[in-house]
């Protein structure tokens, strides 16, 4: 199997982007995650990406942070969790098969909770995971630094926004690369 991304076979995974747990993360991670999930969205949206997104227990640490939620489309699939790898969330194991897909994109936090554990599951499953690291954060830098290297050491590739997007498009020629293009600004 290929690592290079490819739209039609990609899904972008925002993983717990909430208001309280935002909140707790250093700033310049949480605004650089929150910046490039929604860019993401946005071309996500445009090239006919499914949007999968999970919120932790949002009873008590709220819910979606509105910037973002204000990018996705009505298609975005929502799953609540109580666990924290995403594949135990209900209906979602069920929404990744059935798109068929094998590339999962993932942002979000935490790296060394969350997306560690559904990276891990999602692998042992067969998918071929991406971590963003510019679009993903730990209110510690050093859990993020080794969660990152046990996903790598796994088999996840890590990654970045920027990347993605290139990947995606494949060609300046492509019918959305000014529009895309733009996003990187």
């Amino acid at each position: 199997m290929t690592q290079l991304l490819d739209s039609n076979n990609s899904i972008l995974l925002l993983v717990d982007i909430q208001t309280r747990l935002v909140s707790a993360m250093p700033e310049e991670a949480a605004e650089n995650m929150l910046e490039y999930s929604s860019r993401l969205a946005k071309t996500a949206d445009l090239l006919n990406i499914p949007v999968f997104l999970t919120e932790q227990y949002p009873q008590g640490l709220g819910s979606t942070v509105e910037s973002l939620n204000n990018e996705l489309n009505s298609k975005t699939q929502r799953f609540e969790k109580t666990y924290f790898s995403c594949c135990a969330a209900e209906g979602f194991m069920d929404a990744l098969e059935q798109s068929g897909r094998k590339q999962i994109i993932i942002t979000g936090q935490e790296v060394h909770v969350c997306i560690l554990q559904s990276a891990l599951e999602l692998m042992q499953q067969g998918y071929q995971v991406h971590i963003l690291e510019d679009a993903s954060c730990s209110r510690k830098a050093e859990h993020k630094f080794y969660a990152l290297q046990r996903m790598q050491q796994a088999g996840a590739t890590i990654s970045n926004f920027e990347s993605v997007l290139f990947e995606w498009l494949k060609d300046a020629k492509h019918p959305n690369f000014s529009e895309i293009s733009q996003l990187l600004r």
